[in-house]
């Protein structure tokens, strides 16, 4: 007599079936791991979304509550171009950042070298000396720079008091290209000096060579900033129309009775597009300047 043993039977899915249930479980902890970065990216690109579909509304629509264009306006940008002074705070703007940025960085990499490399007495003075210039508000100061620059030079009305300063170097500069600068070994430079380089060769040829992550992320901190800045042309230049930058022209498109809200963002993201593509092509030597600055090599 045979006997029948029951045994479990275990049902497999499909090869299909397995592979499409992978997918999705892989796609879900994809989703689960990186949720909190979609959520920071969507913060941060949509205030953009809405930017670029309002500059492409009509004045009317500007107005409404739409969120999509009904017809795609791109002559706001040309009416934009075309606006009476708009490419002279173009021009303006790029000789306050440009200018000021070469300058800036001239004047911040010697004191920045010497800070980090050349022991003498007082450097720790002078640093705690630059270090309280960084916590000192712009506006304390604001009223006898003014005096100074308005009433004993007469260059009130232009943009030369914001840019002759930034050839005596700026604090945060000078501190953050010194924290770079640390982390430099010194057997680089003792080895240069052996081989018979002065300090200034040695500066020239050896450390602004590895010291370029460094420079570069102040010189785009500096160009960010007088590409944006607004309260020093208000102070100096804003009763003469022709010394304008970009940040204080937008102001113009807001009248007294009615705001080209179109217009307005279009002329928004004109002034912010060099910022992003300075920034696109530039983030990696920004990045390392900034995440190598502060760690002693």
């Amino acid at each position: 007599m045979t006997q029948l043993i029951d045994r479990p039977v275990r049902v497999t899915a499909p090869p299909g079936d397995s592979e499409r249930v992978a997918r999705r479980r892989a796609f879900l902890e994809w989703i689960a791991v990186h949720a909190l970065g979609v959520a920071a990216a969507l913060f941060f690109v949509l205030p953009f979304v809405f930017v670029l579909l309002t500059s492409l509304m009509s004045d009317q629509q500007a107005l409404t509550r739409d969120l999509i264009p009904r017809t795609w306006e791109w002559s706001n940008y040309r009416q934009v171009f075309e606006t009476p002074g708009f490419p002279t705070w173009w021009r303006n703007t790029l000789l306050y950042a440009g200018l000021g940025t070469v300058l800036t960085v001239v004047s911040s990499i010697p004191v920045a070298y010497a800070l980090a490399k050349f022991r003498f007495r007082g450097r720790n003075l002078s640093l705690m000396l630059v270090i309280s210039m960084m916590m000192l508000p712009p506006q304390v100061i604001i009223i006898p720079m003014y005096l100074f620059w308005a009433k004993q030079l007469d260059l009130s009305g232009t943009l030369w008091p914001l840019i002759i300063p930034m050839a005596f170097g700026d604090a945060f500069s000078i501190f953050l290209l010194r924290q770079f600068l640390m982390t430099i070994p010194n057997e680089y430079i003792d080895a240069a000096k052996v081989d018979g380089c002065g300090e200034l060769r040695t500066l020239l040829r050896v450390v602004l060579p590895m010291a370029k992550p460094g420079i570069a992320a102040i010189a785009l901190f500096q160009f960010f900033y007088a590409w944006n800045d607004y309260f020093g042309p208000q102070i100096y230049a804003s009763e003469n129309p022709g010394a304008w930058t970009l940040s204080y022209g937008l102001e113009s498109f807001k009248g007294a009775h009615h705001t080209d809200w179109n217009l307005t963002m279009a002329a928004t993201l004109l002034v912010m597009a060099p910022v992003i593509l300075v920034f696109f092509f530039a983030q990696k030597a920004f990045v390392e300047g900034v995440t190598l600055t502060g760690v002693k090599g």
